[in-house]
């Protein structure tokens, strides 16, 4: 009863379908939850035993939370009655609309790539703009020069700053830029060095901040190299869930995530909380949620207005997400009287959830990392000491297989129904997605015990990796991978391999194994750059007319 008035809580645009779906789930985890603890408190508890049932009743309960938000997610894209907040696009006259600042920040990047995005910047249908371009710490001179260059041709709305050095990384970048910015300015617009954005990206967008609580608003990252080859098709495939997905259901309750490329911010309400945090490698983020503690609203707009460039490798799609992880653990760390209400924020109720929930799948896959080394303990625990040490009870082996089922089938649904994916696609996306599972776990557990990182700048235009390089660029998962089936058949092999429970566990071992062989998987696709986009199919750009855009 508990679960299900938390899961109702705000569900007035659910229709029937959708509440008896959270409905059934809801009964579903709290009978598995009862059983599970009745069935373990029936056998002889001895100081041992107590002490792992209170490990697993805690670990159950993080289960439970996971499971409940991930069904939370479920309705809302399958089942919703209505949407809360639609965007009509709105046509104002020329003198109506703001003065609007375009910071392109880059560091080291080829140049003929920046003045790709520069000339796109130039062919904006929009009255009144500046761009600044902000290029830090470059060394060398043949790499800067010509953007200076060009941007000296472009006239002088475009204005360039070399600075070495220059502390923050791409936030220091950023606050430099918002120094220079023009005093006329009322909008600071922000998009990476590789993007290329069509020219009514500003007209449509702007007139947003019409209204005085408008402080963000923000489109989502695309990308215009996924025909390259099979990798980088597989890679569009995944970013795009969280882009049609998991903004647009944020989105209903003023609680996206706001990332540093094609986004827009009210240059007073910037300056207001003091520019952008150079203590953070995820500063767009860090910044989105700080904008919501002030009571400020931002809007997403699912549409694409600008597209940049992926990865090359998987070693580089690591990278990047490892960075995104990391940052998102360091801000929940900074955050963390705001998200959970005892410092005061404006924070609503479904801005806390959505911002605790929304990252709760990375924080899981940091404890399935040390689920997966006390296994394989526990595994060659069981082949050299088989009279001492046993399989864990059945219904508790089971939570894992019948989590990852339930996520895997939430994801096929959801890809097929909101992204339009075709199978292929659809596969490829929850492919690349389980090959970062490792990464992200090994992100989570650093950002909870470390304060520092090296800012990863994701290469671009970089020559993907030899085959050889790609079981190196895996070499972790792969050491996972062949550890977990070593416990398959080591634990096969015991006198009892042949009982259910023994069997069980073995499952249990092989299913853990499925995202390190995906990261395997992924890194050899990616090493084979000769392999065609057509293979998975190319998404197009986004699109959002049944929202109201």
């Amino acid at each position: 009863v508990v679960l299900l008035v938390m899961v109702y809580r705000d569900s007035a645009t659910l229709n029937t379908r959708g509440k008896g779906f959270l409905a059934l789930v809801t009964y579903g985890v709290s009978t598995a939850a009862v059983w599970i603890v009745y069935d373990y408190t029936r056998q002889y508890m001895t100081p041992a035993t107590t002490a792992v049932g209170v490990l697993l009743l805690l670990a159950g309960l993080g289960i439970v939370l996971l499971l409940m938000s991930e069904a939370h997610e479920w309705a809302e894209s399958l089942w919703l009655k209505r949407w809360r907040r639609p965007f009509p696009l709105r046509r104002v006259p020329n003198e109506d609309l703001p003065f609007v600042s375009v910071h392109v920040p880059a560091h080291n990047e080829p140049p003929e790539l920046l003045i790709e995005t520069l000339n796109a910047l130039a062919a904006l249908d929009y009255p009144g703009f500046e761009v600044l371009v902000i290029d830090n710490n470059t060394k060398d001179a043949a790499v800067w020069e010509p953007v200076a260059a060009h941007c000296d041709a472009l006239g002088p709305r475009f204005r360039f700053f070399h600075v070495d050095p220059l502390a923050g990384y791409k936030a220091g970048a950023l606050n430099l830029a918002l120094r220079e910015t023009a005093p006329a300015a009322q909008v600071v617009a922000v998009i990476d060095c590789d993007y290329v954005v069509q020219k009514a990206w500003l007209r449509d967008l702007v007139p947003a901040f019409a209204d005085p609580q408008v402080a963000i608003v923000q489109a989502p990252q695309d990308y215009r190299d996924g025909e390259q080859n099979a990798f980088k098709a597989m890679c569009l495939a995944e970013y795009r869930g969280f882009f049609h997905i998991g903004m647009i259901n944020r989105n209903e309750r003023n609680a996206i995530i706001q990332h540093g490329t094609m986004t827009m911010v009210e240059r007073s309400v910037l300056d207001g909380l003091g520019g952008w945090a150079e203590w953070c490698i995820t500063e767009d983020a860090e910044l989105g949620l700080r904008v919501f503690e002030a009571g400020y609203t931002a809007l997403y707009i699912p549409c694409t207005y600008g597209r940049g460039l992926m990865p090359d490798s998987f070693k580089d799609f690591k990278k990047q997400r490892f960075r995104w992880a990391y940052g998102a653990v360091r801000i929940l760390r900074r955050h963390f009287g705001e998200l959970l209400g005892y410092r005061h924020s404006q924070l609503s109720s479904g801005q806390r959830y959505h911002f605790v929930a929304g990252w709760l799948p990375w924080f899981a896959d940091g404890l399935n990392l040390l689920f997966n080394l006390a296994a394989l303990a526990w595994s060659v625990a069981m082949v050299i000491f088989p009279h001492d040490f046993t399989p864990p009870l059945i219904i508790v082996a089971v939570l894992p297989i019948v989590l990852f089922v339930f996520k895997m089938t939430k994801s096929l649904l959801l890809y097929r129904s909101r992204v339009t994916a075709t199978l292929r696609q659809n596969l490829a996306a929850g492919l690349a997605g389980l090959a970062l599972s490792h990464t992200i776990a090994r992100a989570v557990v650093s950002g909870a015990f470390t304060s520092k990182l090296a800012f990863f700048r994701t290469p671009k235009l970089e020559q993907a990796p030899a085959f050889v390089r790609a079981l190196s660029d895996a070499r972790e998962e792969t050491l996972f991978l062949i550890a977990l089936w070593l416990g398959v058949i080591g634990v096969l092999q015991r006198g009892d391999g042949y009982m259910l429970d023994v069997r069980v566990w073995a499952l249990v071992l092989g299913v853990q194994s499925v995202p390190y062989l995906a990261s395997v998987v992924v890194s050899l696709v990616s090493a084979w750059p000769s392999l065609p986009a057509r293979l998975v199919g190319v998404m197009p750009e986004i699109r959002a007319s049944r929202i109201g855009v």
